[in-house]
């Protein structure tokens, strides 16, 4: 039903505005921004740090593979120096204990780098430590390089240590044994041939896996290894500021002695060594020496002549068989003590013989 005007405007159905309650509230403080942004930044910051990615690291693969290859050179050197121990003890003691010796070395190794929290001496060459990739901090105040990180934890320690350690060992003494008792030479159906297969199957399947390992190390540049690469270890720089501490010196002078050897072993054999030692025998020291205190021996094979003879004019005694075969191989021959010319050879103690010259003893070995 329509109203109508007089309904609408009268008194008695006039709105009150008294009556009617709106609900109180107090103007904000001036300082609750503040604390509502105190409450929203911790949720905002957490939330910016989920979306954050890590900083790129890339470490040089050269580096990586030099101080793996320096590991080894240490190690080396450490067996050899503790051989020499044991050189004046029953020749092949250690070849039996080899393997132990070899685990022993590389536990040393592991003791006094990896284990006190420090690199080997690979690494400490080449600037690099191992860090746990499962801790490493995102985001934040401490990551400014993205080298930042803890070491490697107690539990990858161990295992790094049974791995390489106590798993080169055992492989090592499992193929010496299986090599002694002959497995592969066995029947095809025994289990030492059987044996023999597994251990030949596990081996293809470790150098296959590694292969595939070096293939995505030089790709992306992470875990030289399988082992490093299972246990999440990876190799980072130690000092961001720090270059790769081996000199090139040493590797130059290397190559330099390389070629000067190379050198000397292709023209020694051109030269005459006889006329080279006549051209030094004036210009030593102890030829005075040599020509009075050995005048009893042959200059040239150093013992007592049978058949003596002397070299004229100088006088000097030889081998008549060294004498000999000199004079009528060179066409001019010096004496070997005083460096003079031999014109002639006589026999020792017969003056009454006529001196051979050297004409006649050329034309008579024609």
């Amino acid at each position: 039903m329509p109203l109508d005007r007089a309904t609408l405007a009268s008194p008695s159905r006039s709105v009150d505005s008294s009556s009617v309650s709106f609900p109180s509230s107090d103007p904000p403080s001036e300082y609750s921004w503040v604390e509502q942004y105190q409450r929203s930044y911790p949720r905002w910051k957490s939330l910016r740090d989920s979306f954050q990615l890590p900083i790129q690291v890339t470490t040089s693969r050269v580096n990586q593979f030099d101080a793996a290859r320096l590991d080894v050179e240490m190690s080396a050197m450490l067996k050899e120096q503790l051989v020499k121990v044991f050189s004046l003890m029953k020749p092949g003691f250690l070849f039996q204990y080899e393997p132990e010796l070899d685990a022993f070395l590389e536990f040393l190794i592991w003791r006094f780098s990896i284990w006190v929290d420090k690199p080997t001496p690979g690494n400490a060459l080449m600037n690099l430590r191992y860090r746990d990739e499962r801790a490493v901090p995102v985001g934040g105040k401490a990551v400014r390089t993205g080298l930042e990180g803890p070491g490697l934890s107690v539990s990858q320690k161990i295992w790094y240590c049974l791995t390489t350690v106590g798993g080169q060992y055992l492989w090592s003494r499992v193929q010496s044994f299986s090599a002694f008792r002959r497995w592969g030479d066995s029947e095809q159906r025994s289990l030492a041939r059987q044996s023999w297969l597994l251990l030949q199957r596990i081996e293809g399947l470790y150098k296959a896996a590694s292969l595939c390992n070096l293939l995505i190390f030089l790709y992306s540049g992470r875990y030289r290894s399988i082992i490093e690469r299972v246990l999440r270890a990876r190799l980072v720089y130690g000092n961001p500021n720090m270059n790769r501490a081996v000199s090139f010196e040493y590797m130059n002078r290397q190559l330099v002695w390389n070629e000067f050897s190379e050198m000397l072993l292709l023209l020694l054999p051109l030269l005459n060594s006889s006329s080279v030692k006549r051209f030094l025998l004036p210009f030593s020291k102890n030829k005075s020496s040599d020509s009075s205190g050995n005048e009893a021996v042959c200059p040239i094979c150093q013992s007592n002549p049978t058949i003596p003879f002397l070299a004229l004019p100088c006088q000097h005694r030889y081998c008549y068989y060294c004498l000999r075969t000199r004079c009528a191989a060179a066409s001019s021959y010096h004496c070997a003590r005083c460096n003079a010319a031999v014109v002639a050879i006589q026999r020792h103690g017969s003056s009454e013989t006529k001196p051979s010259s050297l004409g006649d003893i050329r034309e008579s070995s024609n």
